[in-house]
């Protein structure tokens, strides 16, 4: 096929595409984009928040008993006993979410996260009854004034961290929450550093002092643990944001 012909034939077959009325062309508008329909994966099994609020209070729960039972004159055996119960109960806890976990499709937030949290929530209730275990055991009398202050500090850092979970939901507002956490987790170091001393100090027989030792262990454990949570919120939020 010369040139002459192969445009003719270019030109015909552009004509077949174009819409005309006898040699007029027609302008016609592009056709229309296709409605981009938004979708959004909404999850619609919120019950992770409910279960981390019931961690948080089985936290408070526990570590007001554990202020209770260290005073002196307490049911101290009473004591651990319910405490053992508040551990079952939040095991029931970090054992549904996990659970559930591996059952639910969308989550609210990143599946490494809540496995996280939960933990370090559960890791808080076993240090705690790990400390109320061990005043019975060791049968510990009269404690230092270093060592009911740490208690104090946790039960102010778990009631804190009760407070702020509920707001997993809608993330706001939460970094009033783990600043607190930080500076109680301090000043539990601070006592727990003076609690140490004083044990070292000679004020006790070295079989007493090493009772104590492991006490003031288990509680600073669980201080840290609660700042173990706060930065879990912390991570969550800011990746959520």
């Amino acid at each position: 096929m010369n040139g002459g012909k192969l445009a003719l034939f270019s030109q015909m077959c552009k004509g077949l595409s174009e819409p005309r009325i006898g040699h007029l062309r027609l302008a016609v508008a592009p056709p229309a984009a296709s409605p981009e329909v938004p979708v959004r994966l909404t999850p619609r099994d919120t019950s992770f928040y409910d279960h981390f609020s019931a961690a948080g209070a089985n936290l408070v729960a526990g570590a007001r008993l554990l202020q209770e039972g260290l005073a002196v004159g307490a049911d101290r055996p009473a004591m651990a006993k319910q405490m053992r119960d508040i551990e079952h109960a939040n095991d029931e806890v970090t054992h549904t979410v996990m659970r559930q976990l591996n059952t639910t499709f969308v989550t609210p937030f990143d599946r490494e996260d809540i496995y996280r949290l939960a933990s370090k929530l559960d890791d808080v209730m076993d240090h705690m009854e790990a400390a109320a275990d061990l005043v019975v055991l060791y049968d510990i009398g009269e404690l230092p004034e270093e060592t009911q202050n740490v208690v104090d500090v946790l039960v102010r850092a778990s009631q804190v961290t009760a407070d702020a979970l509920p707001g997993l939901r809608k993330m706001k507002n939460l970094a009033a929450y783990w600043i607190e956490v930080n500076r109680l987790e301090n000043e539990a170091d601070q006592l727990y550093r003076r609690t140490v001393a004083r044990l070292f100090s000679g004020q006790y027989d070295a079989l007493t002092a090493m009772k104590l030792k492991d006490l003031a262990d288990e509680l600073e454990a669980a201080a840290d643990a609660l700042e173990d949570v706060a930065d879990t919120v912390e991570t969550i939020a800011v990746k959520e944001s």
